[in-house]
């Protein structure tokens, strides 16, 4: 245990990401049984994502998975990282987490993002296209209306009026003083690029006001962190993601992870190894030792009130024995 990553909590986002010859049922599945183990394990939010249409990711409908594993858990904060609200009418999405929050009172967050659809298929599909996300302040504002009782509608969100569900702003870019201007905690990465993320949290901190949901800046820091026994069994644990992310930028399609064994002997093109070694290059990955140094510099350069892990990787006992480890170094109970 180390003094400073025990003062911060540390948090979970799975992406419910699917594997090679396995169905997305599992993958469903596979990320309840994960929050119930990150509970057991000390971690402070378990959350998860909104995909549509990516072969990759079986986490279609956050609030929907968000439901089954508040069920499941007791005690865990549950929320989601994020909602696009891009791709939501603001009052449908005030009555989900007003039924979540009436459910599971005291218990969620309500993480939101401001992308779109992955594809133009899936934009159209939706309904949607780039342009609507450039109205995400307008959104957010009317989204947490909804919460005060303050729509110039007259219409009531029920069960939403008057309830308190915790938003944060997922910040890439304009996020960050969008974030600031509502006085909303902003969760922002990725680690890799660790200039574009103080920048984010100092432009976040400059124009922060104060508001009834935060009364001072909260920054979220998230990103992918891998441990293991040796430097090398870390870095394959980031094998699966780093090719699935180099195929999505060579073949238009963000695939399921495949078994690291199975990368390591593919015949990449240039293109693909480029962002292959790129996907590897800049991680958090290494021994308890190492991973405790890294996380240390990130807190001590930004002041994060909090660190939130995406690892994802094809074996998932590795992945599990990954977050009991970091447990263990951040303080947690990690058994």
């Amino acid at each position: 245990m180390t003094s400073l990553l025990s003062r911060i909590p540390f948090s979970v986002l799975d992406r419910s990401r699917t594997r090679e010859g396995r169905p997305d049922a599992e993958a469903l599945r596979d990320t309840v049984d994960f929050a119930r183990e990150a509970e057991r394990l000390g971690y402070h939010r378990f959350w998860v994502s909104e995909h549509h249409g990516v072969p990759g990711v079986a986490g279609s409908a956050p609030t929907v998975l968000a439901a089954a594993v508040a069920a499941a858990t007791t005690a865990i904060r549950v929320g989601t990282g994020g909602v696009m609200l891009p791709n939501h009418q603001p009052l449908v999405v005030a009555e989900q987490f007003g039924v979540l929050e009436s459910l599971f009172p005291g218990r969620i967050d309500m993480g939101l993002g401001r992308s779109v659809g992955f594809t133009p298929g899936v934009r159209k599909a939706l309904g949607r296209d780039k342009d609507v996300a450039e109205d995400f302040e307008g959104q957010l504002g009317e989204l947490l209306g909804w919460f005060r009782g303050t729509s110039p509608t007259g219409v009531r969100a029920r069960p939403s009026d008057g309830l308190t569900v915790p938003p944060f702003v997922l910040a890439m870019g304009e996020g960050a003083a969008i974030a600031a201007r509502a006085g909303l905690p902003m969760v922002i990465g990725d680690l890799r690029d660790r200039d574009r993320m103080r920048r984010g949290v100092d432009q976040y901190r400059a124009l922060f006001r104060p508001s009834d949901w935060s009364a001072e800046p909260y920054v979220v820091v998230s990103g992918t962190v891998a441990v293991a026994g040796t430097p090398e069994e870390a870095r394959r644990l980031l094998i699966p993601e780093a090719w699935s992310m180099a195929y999505s930028r060579t073949h238009g399609t963000f695939p399921p992870l495949p078994p690291a064994e199975r990368v390591e002997a593919l015949r990449m093109t240039d293109k693909e190894r480029g962002f292959y070694a790129s996907g590897l290059t800049g991680q958090l990955a290494g021994t308890e030792d190492e991973v405790t140094h890294a996380l240390e510099t990130v807190v001590k350069e930004t002041g994060a009130d909090e660190v939130l892990v995406t690892t994802s990787t094809y074996d998932r006992g590795a992945l599990l024995d990954s977050y009991r480890r970091l447990a263990r170094l951040s303080g947690r109970t990690g058994r």
